[in-house]
């Protein structure tokens, strides 16, 4: 199951997260179906939780459009990882980055290629080796001997969409160089400051099997991602259309052939990332995100918990699916939709837990399931 909510809120797959499961339903081993997404409108004398009589409408519809139409292009060469866009979609809104975990060959490289094109935007692939050096990724001075002196090549770090793949197997040093570029947006090289483009996203990947030779993220660099999200081996219908497209004759290096073409552009990310920020969030669901992560703190199977900087980056989340949802205010749902992708890998299980087979997802759910809704 992925970690992520689905990229198509109207509709449900057997691959996509569904927000958690109330106290009720976990007891009798059912989960809510995805719900149906409201479109923007004035607000019910009852407004639910997250919004206000006064509410504000929903900003920059046309961007929200446009980038509802990235998943679509998306779709046309990748199959069964919606959610992974959509992922993709969030992390660019709320200016952070994503980690793809995943087996070798469910379309990770392919995904934010395509998602590239559909944006008509720059991307790169850097495949992190364990002889990878930092000037390698961020760029080094280079002696012209024609003017006779020292000028910035720029790495393939400075574009928009980076595909770094395989990030555990190089060394702490190199990381370290990305996750200061991902956090700064500028490398500095010799003492001047570089400025990366915009919008800059970090697309890292990691190999869930092999783990010998490599070099894990420790919990204070994971922290640096806004999202994790797991990219599933696609259903037996799935696969079916993927082997029915390449007896077809479909070519994941060619693109344009497919169909792919650019429907949305950095102007329409500019836009989304300003109105995501103008997404209404009321006390009530404020307090539930504090809850959720202090919960995490007291829990007995973890030996860590959120920080508060995971709590703000749920409700940044939070609120760019309301906004990607045609909402202009948050709701616990949105709250619990991105709740696994945001704060699973910022939690670290206890080693008791760990040798009872409990799973840092299990004991989110729980979480959830434990901390009261805003009714």
């Amino acid at each position: 199951m992925s970690d992520t909510p689905d990229a198509r809120p109207d509709e449900t797959r057997p691959d996509e997260t569904r927000p958690a499961p109330t106290d009720e339903q976990a007891s009798q081993g059912t989960t809510p179906a995805t719900p149906d997404v409201p479109t923007a409108s004035a607000p019910p004398a009852d407004a639910p939780v997250g919004r206000s009589a006064s509410a504000p409408q929903l900003e920059a519809p046309d961007a929200r459009e446009a980038l509802v139409r990235v998943r679509d292009e998306v779709a046309k060469a990748v199959v069964g990882q919606d959610a992974a866009a959509a992922g993709m979609l969030v992390a660019l809104l709320c200016r952070g980055h994503i980690l793809l975990e995943g087996v070798p060959g469910v379309a990770k490289t392919l995904l934010v290629r395509t998602l590239a094109a559909s944006l008509d935007v720059g991307t790169k692939r850097v495949q992190f080796t364990p002889d990878l050096m930092p000037g390698d990724l961020t760029g080094s001075l280079v002696f012209d001997a024609k003017d006779g002196e020292f000028s910035f090549r720029p790495g393939p770090v400075f574009t928009q969409l980076l595909l770094a793949d395989e990030i555990n197997r190089t060394p702490p040093k190199t990381q370290s160089a990305l996750l200061e570029a991902m956090e700064e947006r500028q490398v500095s090289v010799d003492g001047t400051p570089h400025a990366l483009p915009a919008p800059f996203l970090v697309a890292a990947t990691q190999n869930p099997v092999e783990y010998e030779g490599t070099y894990p993220l420790p919990e204070a660099q994971l922290d640096r991602f806004l999202l994790k999200v797991v990219l599933p081996v696609p259903e037996r219908e799935q696969e079916m259309t993927v082997l029915q497209r390449h007896a077809a004759g479909f070519d994941p290096r060619d693109l344009a052939a497919a169909g792919v073409r650019p429907v949305a552009s950095a102007a329409d990310i500019d836009a989304g990332a300003a109105a995501v920020r103008s997404v209404e969030v009321s006390p009530e669901v404020v307090g539930y995100v504090v809850d959720i992560a202090r919960a995490t703190r007291t829990s007995p199977s973890l030996a860590l918990g959120v920080s508060p900087r995971g709590a703000t980056a749920l409700l940044a989340t939070a609120r760019a699916w309301a906004w990607l949802s045609g909402r202009g205010y948050v709701t616990p749902d949105d709250v619990k939709a991105l709740a696994v992708a945001t704060l699973a890998h910022r939690l670290t299980l206890r080693p008791e837990a760990e040798l009872e087979g409990t799973s840092v997802t299990s004991v989110l759910h729980g979480v959830l399931s434990s901390v009261p809704v805003p009714r």
